[in-house]
């Protein structure tokens, strides 16, 4: 505790733990629909095109990677929940394709033609996580804070609505309820918090983020609004916790956050198999 204390006191930590747990806290939210509607696929899509597009900004030099990456990977988001539903080229398919797709063209323009003396070191902390979650500024910090807040107002004014949309979209379409226009907000919402996450976690984990909060909570509950509520709790307390282990033990912080979200998942479908779901 006294060591937790010490580490505590410095900013770079606060930001750290701020940040990660916005974006565990938003990334749970849509966790919970994409699991129900069978789309989690698209998470692990989405962080492999956005290394690849976080690729070819850093080539390019852009003083800011978002810049590139978050219109790249809302573009794809919209495409993947379009296609999914409407093509003949099923959303799985497609899905391997991107992933393998963007990976590769991702690494090999690095190697190809970037100027660091550690490629192979940038590519692993890219997919995997890097401490740069610990180098935040407090500008960095308020982008983050702003943008959460508005992934949750999001997310609050249209929950009914993402409620219907994701248990009977073709009902919704039938009563003339816009489901297009409420899955473009929803594939936004998707892809800006895969954009946040990866400094987090990484491409490749930040998947974990989205789909074990969910699935943990829904051995717990048997209502929507109630597998929100306890996954959002779980997403918290995961990346909380996560944090704070990597930093007392010097673990890498993403897989330290992912292993700590197994865990918890293990735990509630231990307990989900001896209690009644909450109702």
């Amino acid at each position: 505790m006294d060591k937790i204390l010490y580490y505590l006191q410095f900013d770079f930590v606060i930001y750290a733990l701020i940040v990660g747990v916005l974006i565990a806290l938003c990334a749970s939210l849509l966790g919970v629909t994409l699991v129900l509607k069978r789309y989690s696929f698209i998470g692990d899509g989405l962080s492999h095109v956005a290394f690849g597009a976080m690729c070819i900004a850093t080539i390019m030099k852009l003083s800011n990677n978002t810049i590139l990456v978050m219109p790249v990977t809302v573009l794809v988001a919209v495409l993947l929940l379009k296609n999914s539903t409407q093509s003949r080229f099923k959303g799985d398919a497609a899905i391997a394709m991107l992933s393998v797709t963007s990976l590769a063209i991702g690494y090999l323009l690095m190697n190809v033609f970037s100027t660091s003396a550690n490629v192979s070191g940038d590519v692993c902390s890219t997919l995997f996580g890097s401490t740069s979650i610990l180098t935040l500024d407090k500008t960095e910090v308020i982008i983050c804070i702003v943008m959460a807040v508005v992934v949750i107002a999001l997310y609050v004014f249209l929950y009914n609505k993402i409620f219907a949309v994701t248990f009977d979209e073709t009902f919704c379409r039938a009563t003339g309820v816009p489901a297009g226009v409420y899955n473009f907000a929803i594939a936004v919402i998707i892809a800006v918090i895969i954009v946040m996450g990866m400094n987090l976690v990484g491409s490749l984990l930040i998947s974990a983020l989205i789909v074990f909060p969910a699935l943990a909570a829904m051995r717990l509950s048997g209502t929507f609004r109630g597998v929100v509520i306890i996954s959002v709790i779980f997403s918290v307390i995961c990346a909380f916790a996560g944090m704070i282990i990597s930093i007392l033990y010097s673990t890498p912080v993403g897989a330290t956050i992912v292993a700590v979200d197994l865990v918890f998942f293990i735990v509630s479908w231990a307990v989900g198999r001896f209690i009644i779901k909450i109702s």
